[in-house]
């Protein structure tokens, strides 16, 4: 198990703050591992990841944030997550019907890629309890209807603050999530779907692409805002078809693009790579 510290900060750019970080690392005997930045010039914005060895560290990891706000924080007025690698992110999956994104996501947990716990699978349909059990991950089958959305929601987001979720992934998760319950979860909802070029909204978009000939599909994963699929972009990647591609073609390359949009997405959350910014997110990879 690793034992390091990751800051990703944002703030007004200004001199000098590079330094002062790494210097707050080096004067407390951390080794840096790894360290990126970026300038947004445009809006004079600074950002930073940077991760060091906890091993002999001089300030308790129980002590890091506040040592940080006092010394450093506030002084240049920084906005900063702190993450503590030795504990592994624990993450819930909803789903619906469609498998090939929870099938994906479980095989890289299984395989050790995803370093994180699943403390839960969440289904409003029963298709998919068989997989959880394969997995043997819990699986927990909770319905939905117009007048049951907000006690389901009640009773979901209580189970996952029981069970210490810090994120949740919708795998294919056909519901859409009420406001209050996405500002409940902010920037720790992550969705994926279907992109296409021109985009295609509805119950039937392959067919609609089809019949559009379109050139290129693709997927998107993004944090879940209260503005439906308006949040922060997270991945995204296409894939070229033509006048070959029937329906059921686009249909399967558009799941093994969401697949690995959405897998990725997750990587880079599992990593914490991302630093949300706005209705941005900035990628430190």
């Amino acid at each position: 198990m690793s034992n390091s510290a990751i800051l990703l900060i944002h703030c007004p750019d200004q001199a000098g703050l590079v330094a002062e970080v790494t210097e707050f690392v080096h004067k407390n005997r951390g080794n840096i591992l790894d360290l990126d930045q970026h300038v947004d010039r445009e809006l004079n914005h600074f950002f930073m990841r940077v991760e060091w060895d906890l091993d002999g560290f001089l300030i308790p990891r129980e002590k890091i944030n506040d040592y940080f706000e006092t010394l450093i924080g506030k002084a240049y007025n920084m906005k900063w997550q702190l993450h503590l690698t030795e504990r592994k992110p624990r993450m819930a999956i909803f789903v619906s019907k469609a498998s090939h994104c929870l099938y994906d996501l479980l095989q890289r947990y299984g395989t050790g890629e995803f370093d994180c716990e699943i403390t839960a699978i969440v289904g409003n349909h029963k298709q998919l309890e068989y997989i959880a059990d394969r997995f043997e991950i819990p699986f927990h089958y909770l319905p939905i209807t117009r007048d049951t959305k907000q006690a389901q929601e009640e009773r979901t987001d209580a189970l996952l603050r029981e069970l210490g979720t810090d994120f949740i992934v919708l795998a294919r998760y056909m519901q859409i999530l009420s406001d209050n319950f996405c500002r409940q979860w902010p920037h720790r909802i992550i969705n994926i779907h279907h992109s296409f070029l021109p985009a295609f909204k509805g119950a039937r978009p392959y067919h609609n692409a089809f019949e559009r000939g379109v050139k290129l599909i693709g997927a998107t994963s993004h944090y879940v805002t209260a503005d439906l699929d308006e949040g922060p972009i997270i991945a995204q990647a296409v894939e070229p078809v033509n006048h070959r591609h029937g329906i059921e073609d686009l249909k399967r390359i558009g799941k093994d693009v969401e697949k690995r949009v959405l897998s990725r997405a997750v990587y880079l959350q599992l990593q914490h790579l991302i630093l949300p910014f706005g209705n941005r997110t900035i990628i430190f990879n």
